[in-house]
């Protein structure tokens, strides 16, 4: 999508603030002992209090109102029985529509208490790839820019990123061009970033994989090495004075 008038720019921003503010307050909510569809119901009466429908449901029928995923599994979880345990790393990712605009927004987060260091850094090394990430978000710019970004952040850190996942451009619809945002640098990307073009941005950073794979059921991707993966997702405007994250609350 590319923002031409104030009323998209409303509304994109409408239904990003919905997004952050659901994700913040269901991250708020989730508790080690919960299952993970305790969460998402959570999210769901959320969703349905700030006027939204959640996207994975209206667009592709998905299983749950957020994707919940745990460990091994690196998105698109379904939520369900699992129980969240302590040091499990858990991934929100909560997508929603409004008034015709969509939102994507996610994060990677550790409940309860881990001694692991490896899950804490890539939680921590994918927070520094995404505030890189943003430094190349500028009109002009080549949208492969922010995938070597990302790849560089996670490379000087000793760790990598999962490339068969990607961002992706949002706005009219959950999934538009860019088809795909990467987390490394392609060279055969030669897109601009246009100014009032909206993204979905999400570098996924692993401790040791490079590719997910189908997993336990139709929908999760899932790492095969017992790899630790984190994400960060926001819905960010591209503008001539720096990138505008739509989906960032207080």
């Amino acid at each position: 999508m590319i923002i031409k008038t104030d009323e998209e720019y409303q509304g994109m921003k409408e239904i990003g603030q919905i997004c952050g503010r659901v994700l913040k307050e269901t991250i708020q909510f989730a508790k080690v002992g919960m299952t993970t569809k305790e969460v998402d119901d959570f999210a769901g009466k959320k969703l349905e209090e700030y006027g939204a429908v959640s996207a994975p449901i209206s667009e592709y029928d998905f299983p749950g109102y957020t994707c919940i995923s745990i460990n091994e599994e690196v998105a698109h979880g379904i939520p369900g029985s699992r129980v969240i345990e302590s040091g499990d790393i858990v991934n929100i990712d909560v997508s929603a529509t409004k008034n015709g605009f969509y939102a994507d927004t996610g994060l990677s987060f550790i409940a309860g208490e881990s001694t692991n260091e490896k899950k804490k850094r890539v939680i921590d090394v994918c927070e520094m790839a995404f505030e890189e990430a943003m430094k190349k978000v500028k009109p002009g710019a080549k949208v492969s820019q922010i995938g070597r970004a990302v790849h560089n952040t996670a490379r000087k850190n000793g760790l990598t990123v999962i490339k068969n996942l990607t961002g992706h451009g949002v706005g009219r619809s959950l999934h538009e061009d860019p088809k795909h945002v990467m987390n490394y640098f392609d060279p055969a990307d030669k897109s601009i970033l246009r100014e009032g073009m909206v993204l979905a941005i999400e570098p996924f950073i692993s401790s040791n994989a490079t590719l997910v794979t189908d997993g336990k059921d139709d929908w999760a991707f899932e790492t095969k090495d017992g790899s630790f993966v984190a994400q960060k997702e926001h819905t960010v405007l591209v503008t001539k004075d720096g990138p505008v994250l739509l989906t960032e609350v207080e």
